[in-house]
């Protein structure tokens, strides 16, 4: 199968594993480039012209064994491609982003661009240094780097460094055809990203959640019942929005969170209350479908989940019905945390389960926030020291 890069002018021909080549333009001359793979070892071979079409035809040919390497321009050696920035990043594009979740390959897509477009695709990932990093988070925080143009978060900046981070781990810890490591060591390792000193994390109120409650139903029904399935189960809700009737068990009263779904790829059963219960029958009236159906159905089409987008404006819809003022930080995710605040008393390991939480530092670090009144009572039960 043959296929041309859109980010740049690259064409692959042949199989992978088997007979695979591709042609680039060299950035130095800008004649075409030819790599294969003999022996386990990735070879390149200048092609010495800049025509697109006679290069692609070349791959072709070259892939099907109408010629060979010494047919190509007469030279006789071919020497492996020096590893550059851009390269690993092709590399990890096509063996490791692809294992992950959809919103994370598009992060990775984002990031490697960003950094590329920042530090230079050709340049020699060991040749990183502190003080690439430090600059990054200066540009990064004064919105001068990154797709959006504007001032980010130390949340975002992390994310985006914790991405590099982990590209040249995988590539200290991975081996190329010949058995040599892609990189012999970190050259980042052990630096700190920068940390957010008040993240807002806020947890919505029994108050407010009542008063969403209220006028759910005149938003949509299934923004109804994934309210109450996020209050009543804490659990994310891109994993709620996921839920088929096959994961649901209303006679056993439990329901299944598959992994695929999970952020945490944990898959576990938790327990249903009477509430979640009951706006699941309230469901399974107004969808018809089961087996492997979302029970949260598309507006246009019953076989395709709800959309996120969907309930995320939902979520601003029912805040104006009930005359809540807009707050930075309440959505979905400050249900999770009241679910995480409410059920405090609870052992750690119990509170885990039922959320779907792997660590439990996470849960007190995160999510856990106790509330002036919490605070109050466990002064009140301290027995005093008699005089």
């Amino acid at each position: 199968m043959a296929r041309t890069k859109r980010s740049r002018r690259s064409y692959g021909a042949g199989e992978w594993g088997r007979n695979r080549v591709r042609v680039f333009p060299d950035p130095k001359t800008g004649n075409f480039q030819i790599e294969w793979r003999e022996n386990g070892r990735r070879l390149t071979r200048s092609l010495k012209h800049r025509d697109w079409a006679r290069a692609k035809r070349h791959a072709d040919q070259f892939a099907a064994g109408f010629i060979d390497a010494p047919e190509l321009n007469g030279r006789k050696e071919a020497e492996p491609e020096p590893l550059t920035l851009e390269r690993l990043f092709d590399i990890y594009g096509e063996e490791v982003t692809p294992t992950k979740a959809k919103r994370t390959r598009k992060h990775d897509r984002v990031a490697m661009r960003m950094f590329l477009d920042f530090l230079g695709p050709h340049r020699g990932p060991e040749t990183l240094s502190r003080r690439d990093w430090d600059r990054f988070i200066r540009e990064r925080r004064a919105g001068r780097v990154g797709p959006s143009g504007k001032p980010v978060s130390n949340r975002m900046i992390e994310c985006d460094l914790k991405f590099l981070i982990a590209v040249l781990n995988w590539a200290a810890r991975s081996r190329d055809e010949r058995g040599r490591l892609l990189l012999d060591s970190n050259p980042l390792r052990g630096l700190k990203t920068p940390v957010e000193k008040n993240p807002l994390r806020v947890v919505l109120s029994d108050e407010e959640y009542r008063a969403l409650l209220k006028v759910s139903r005149e938003v949509d029904w299934r923004f109804h019942v994934a309210l109450v399935l996020a209050h009543e189960t804490g659990h994310r809700i891109g994993a709620i929005r996921k839920l088929t009737w096959s994961d649901i068990d209303i006679e056993g009263r439990t329901i299944r969170w598959r992994a695929e779904h999970e952020k945490t790829g944990y898959e576990h059963r938790t327990p249903l209350t009477d509430e979640a219960i009951s706006v699941l029958e309230e469901a399974r009236g107004k969808n018809s479908a089961r087996g492997n159906a979302p029970v949260l159905p598309s507006t246009q089409d019953p076989s395709v989940f709800v959309t996120r987008w969907m309930l995320g404006y939902g979520w601003q819809q029912a805040e104006r019905l009930a005359g809540l003022e807009p707050k930075r930080g309440r959505g979905w995710h400050s249900l999770r945390r009241k679910f995480a605040s409410d059920l405090m008393d609870l052992p750690l390991k119990v509170l885990c389960q039922l959320g779907g939480w792997k660590n439990a530092n996470t849960v007190i670090r995160c999510y856990q926030q106790a509330d002036e009144g919490q605070l109050r009572q466990a002064l009140e039960s301290r027995r005093g020291v008699q005089a």
